[in-house]
This record gives structure tokens, sequence and C-alpha cells, in this order.
């Protein structure tokens, strides 16, 4: 059964950094793109940012691009989500995702509120 924990999300100032990472269980890790996504109430969950299984590609969304930095260790299975530089836009619950040979998966999530 594959499980994506979540953690590393809560309450920040706007420039401040946080950390996310998603503990993956259950599957081939390193044959695995990861990435994140989010959401807010009433919209779309949207792109965060990817990363394929060996690591060497990375994408991410206009809005987060040059802030935010997707990573993955593949001794302990997880994937991380450094953001720096957080704006209040940037509020939303953060959703760790997998997908091993075209099936998707999605962790629980974890809120990140952005406010003074």
């Amino acid at each position: 059964q594959v499980h994506l924990v979540e953690s590393g999300g809560g309450l920040v100032q706007p420039g401040g950094s946080l950390r996310l990472s998603c503990a993956a269980s259950g599957i081939l890790f390193r044959l695995s793109a990861m990435g994140w996504y989010r959401q807010t109430p009433g919209k779309e969950r949207e792109l965060v940012a990817t990363i394929s299984g060996g690591g060497t590609t990375a994408n991410y969304a206009d809005s987060v691009k040059g802030r935010f930095t997707i990573s993955r260790d593949g001794a302990v299975n997880t994937v991380a989500l450094q953001m720096n530089s957080l704006k209040s836009e940037d509020t939303a619950v953060y959703f760790c995702y997998a997908n091993q040979y075209g099936h998707v998966y999605w962790g629980q999530g974890t809120q990140v509120t952005v406010s003074s």
C-alpha cells in the first residue's frame, strides 16, 4: 500500500521560509516522478514543482521559480520542497504527489499559511 506523508507546514510571515517534506513508502521510489501541488478553497489543485525519478530534471510553476526548490533523497525515500521568500499568495494546502508508471498517488496535505 502506498503512503505519502507530508510534514513541515505551518504559519510563517511574508518573506520567511518553510521546508516541506514527504516520506514515501510502498512505491518504487527511484522510478517514480515526485512533486508538490497546492490548493486553495474554491480553486483547482495546481502544480508547484515536480522532479524526475533520477532527480536530474525539475520543473516549477512560474509563480514559484527562483523561490522554491524541490529535491529528493533516495536513501530515505523523501522529497522536499524548500520555500523561500514566501508570499501571502503561497497560502494553500500543499500535497505530495507520486507518479509510478502512470499510477498517481497523493498525500493527505499540509497547510501552509503566510501571514503577518
